[in-house]
Parts: C-alpha cells; sequence; structure tokens
C-alpha cells in the first residue's frame, strides 16, 4: 500500500514518536510510507525520524491556527498526493482538518484515519461531529480510556474506533545491551543499584515525588542512586530541592541522552511516575521492552496494560509513601526485579512492539481500502 502519515508537532513527542515507528515498521513490511512534517521542524522533529530509520520525508507548512494562504497550499498540494496515495493517517487537530477538506475536494478521496495521542476529550461540536462521521473513516486511540470518551461524546461509532497502544523497537530496546559505561555516565558504581527515570523536567512528571521518595529512603538507611534523564524547565528547581534535602550525592542530572536504548539496561529500576494522565507514553513500552523493573503509576495506558506484581509495580499517582514501599521493595529484592523485568519483555514482544503495531494498522488499512 501507498500511505501517507502526516504530523504537525513543531518538537518531538510521544505522537511524533508514534507516527515515526508507524511508518518505519510499515516500510519494513513492504509497504510505501511518506512521512509529512512541518516545515523548520528539521532539528527537533525531521532529524530524529530519520534516526529511527525513515527516509522518505516531505514537509509541508502546517501553520499553527487559521492560516488562509497556507492552508490553501497545503490543501493543494494535499489534493496531488491522494491520487497516488492509498491510505492517509494523520496525528493532530491541524493535518487532520487540511487532509479532510483535500479529501472532500479531491477526484480520488484516500480513507482518512486519525490516531488520537492524548487523554483531553474533543468536543462533540457540529464541526467535530462531521469530521469524525464523514471525513474520518477510522479513528485509533492510544488508550481504551480515550476509545470509551469517544464513544461516550456520540461522536464515533464504537465499530469505527479501536485502541492500538505500544510501538516500542523492540530490537533496539534489549536486556543484553552493554550496561557498565553507561552506569558509570549516569553516575552509579557497580554495587550501587541505580533507580532511573527518562521524561522531560516539567512538574507533572513527578520528579518532586521522587526526590522526596529518596529522602525517606535515605531516612531509612537505603541510598541508591537516582539519575533524571532529560531536558526541562524545571531543572534549577529541581537540582534546588536536592540539595535542599541533601541528595546531591546521590542524584544526577544528566540532560538529553541521544542512546535511550543503553540507558535502559543500566538501570535496576526505572520510574514512570507523573501525577496525572498522559494517555500513552512510550517510555513504559521501551522500559518494558529492555527488561526492568518499573515502577509505574496508575494513569493513563498503564492500568490497561500492565497487572500489579505481574509486570510491575503500580501505585497511586502522587503517592509518596506507596512509591516508597514499592522502591524499597525492589531494592531489596534482585528476583523479583528480574521476574517483572522478564514478564515485561515478554508482554511487549507479545502485544505491543512495533511490528505488533504495524500490522494491526496494515490490517486496518487493507479493511478501508477493500470498502
Amino acid at each position: 500500500m501507498r500511505i501517507l502519515q502526516l504530523l504537525s508537532c513543531r518538537g518531538w513527542s510521544s505522537d511524533a514518536y508514534w507516527a515515526a515507528r508507524a511508518t518505519q515498521e510499515l516500510t519494513r513490511r513492504g509497504h510505501t510510507v511518506t512521512l509529512g512534517c512541518r516545515t523548520g521542524t528539521e532539528a527537533r522533529v525531521i532529524e530524529r525520524a530519520r534516526a529511527m530509520g525513515v527516509e522518505r520525508i516531505v514537509t509541508f507548512a502546517f501553520a499553527g491556527g487559521a492560516a488562509p494562504v497556507a492552508d490553501a497550499s497545503d490543501v493543494r498540494r494535499l489534493r496531488g498526493w491522494l491520487s497516488e496515495t492509498d491510505v492517509v493517517h494523520v496525528h493532530r487537530g491541524k493535518e487532520h482538518w487540511l487532509a479532510a477538506v483535500a479529501n472532500r475536494l479531491a477526484r480520488r478521496p484516500a480513507p482518512l484515519v486519525r490516531t488520537r495521542h492524548i487523554p483531553q476529550a474533543v468536543r462533540p461540536h457540529a464541526a467535530n461531529r462531521w469530521l469524525y462521521r464523514r471525513a474520518t473513516a477510522l479513528t485509533v486511540t492510544v488508550t481504551e480510556a480515550i476509545r470509551r470518551q469517544y464513544i461516550a461524546s456520540g461522536l464515533v461509532e464504537p465499530e469505527r474506533v479501536v485502541t492500538l497502544a505500544g510501538g516500542a523497537d523492540a530490537d533496539a530496546y534489549r536486556p543484553d545491551r552493554p550496561a557498565d559505561g553507561m552506569r558509570a555516565r549516569l553516575g552509579a558504581g557497580d554495587r550501587v543499584p541505580l533507580v532511573g527515570m527518562v521524561s522531560g523536567l516539567r512538574v507533572m512528571k513527578g520528579h518532586r515525588l521522587v526526590i522526596d521518595a529518596a529522602a525517606e529512603l535515605a531516612a531509612r538507611g537505603i541510598r541508591p542512586h537516582f539519575a533524571f534523564v532529560g531536558r526541562g524547565s524545571q531543572e534549577r528547581s529541581l537540582r534546588e530541592a536536592i540539595a535542599h534535602r541533601r541528595l546531591t550525592e546521590h542524584f544526577t542530572l544528566a540532560g538529553h541522552v541521544d542512546d535511550l536504548p543503553d540507558v535502559m539496561p543500566a538501570l535496576d529500576v526505572a520510574l514512570y511516575v507523573p501525577v496525572e494522565s498522559e494517555g500513552m507514553s512510550r517510555v513504559i513500552f521501551e522500559y518494558l521492552a529492555a527488561g526492568r523493573a518499573v515502577i509505574a503509576s496508575r494513569v493513563g495506558v498503564v492500568p490497561e496494560i500492565l497487572t500489579d506484581g505481574e509486570h510491575a509495580l503500580l501505585v497511586p499517582a502522587g503517592d509518596a509513601d506507596a512509591l516508597v514501599d514499592a522502591l524499597q521493595r525492589l531494592l531489596g529484592d534482585p528476583g523479583l526485579r528480574a521476574r517483572l523485568g522478564e514478564a515485561g519483555r515478554r508482554l511487549v514482544l507479545e502485544r505491543y512492539s512495533g511490528a505488533r503495531v504495524a500490522a494491526a494498522l496494515e490490517g486496518h488499512y487493507a479493511d478501508l481500502t477493500r470498502a
């Protein structure tokens, strides 16, 4: 099939990753897939997509807000693409509307698929009812909760909205990658357990919760090393909070790290502890693919895919006491860490690898093109 994936992100995000991963995996399966990105995102999006193996990339204006001249130009170009495209798959509202209009004007419209990546509900006003009921052939959600939102709002019939979570590259994220050099880079010695959190440094991600938990563990005489991998606006305040708790020697703020597949195997415990729902976060699936023992907040996709004590230890969002207890339990039980890591890896291989997601998409696309 000839597939056009459209992505208007200004920067790298879970939906950008999802679109690039789907593009690369579908290409592996023999399809001709082109990723359409926003002009001006070469450094932030396009280069990262290329690093994942995406080769066919084009750019559109995808201007913010209403931009009549740029939008009209994009619609004209999309009409041209429709004559040689079997399926158009969009990931954000901007390209969704542009592709819907182009399809409306085209002599040969192509089935339009939309993936919804975030948990905020779509308002069921008249324009959105047309967009989803009339212009969109299939809606894909990254969690079952988002799917239920669509159905409850009446925007989409149940048979026209499906959930597809996951997308981790199980070949890149493996538990057997060498870890010694990365452990040293993240500040941990050979005999010190390393607890890692891969996430942008933003308020809702839960870094302060981790600092509070580290202070309580230290009071109990348990002193692993903690590493925050990622950048963000909270870096200075997090450093100050760590220093205030006299934990500086027990924390490394590593900033951005390009080689995340090498980071994961270095971790003894991996944390995903946002204080509110993010929908689907790709890092959960990467932790699992790398065979890490995970502690995760019960938000977003987590309670839908993970069983407490079988694939990970699950804690209530924002509950520092529960996080402390889970950390103490895992740090004191290497056998449990190994069992959780093995179960998580199996789960990704069986259900949530990029290859599995691509195979499911391929089946849905085939159904739409036969209709």
